[in-house]
């Protein structure tokens, strides 16, 4: 499987993919913490209820965009962008390991919004 991921993201050596998938492996498992925590889930009517709901639905997310990230290092196909299918940077991965999409085409679809 690793050589799979090496052809396919020659720019990421194994370690790389090592050291971010460990990342992301710490990230799903903080995500979880907060969407499971004592504040996520306490149902008292207060003002912060609303920021709390903010916050759960941005980890929500996060932890998808972690979930799914660690599902195509499994199928090979991590470090190529969405879009362009071209390599994202290794520094951007090594800051976002979640994304999706290179430097380039994420500006591209923020500037579409």
């Amino acid at each position: 499987m690793k050589q799979t991921i090496a052809r396919q993201s020659t720019h990421l050596s194994p370690a790389d993919i090592a050291t971010l998938r460990e990342n992301l492996h710490e990230q799903l498992a903080f995500r979880r913490q907060q969407l499971c925590g004592p504040t996520a889930a306490n149902p008292d009517p207060d003002p912060q209820a609303e920021v709390r709901v903010a916050l759960a639905a941005a980890a929500y997310m996060v932890l998808v965009d972690v979930r799914d990230a660690l599902l195509r290092i499994a199928d090979g196909r991590y470090g190529a962008c969405h879009l362009c299918r071209r390599p994202i940077d290794r520094e951007r991965l090594m800051i976002v390991p979640q994304a999706r999409y290179c430097a380039r085409c994420q500006q591209v679809r923020e500037a579409g919004r």
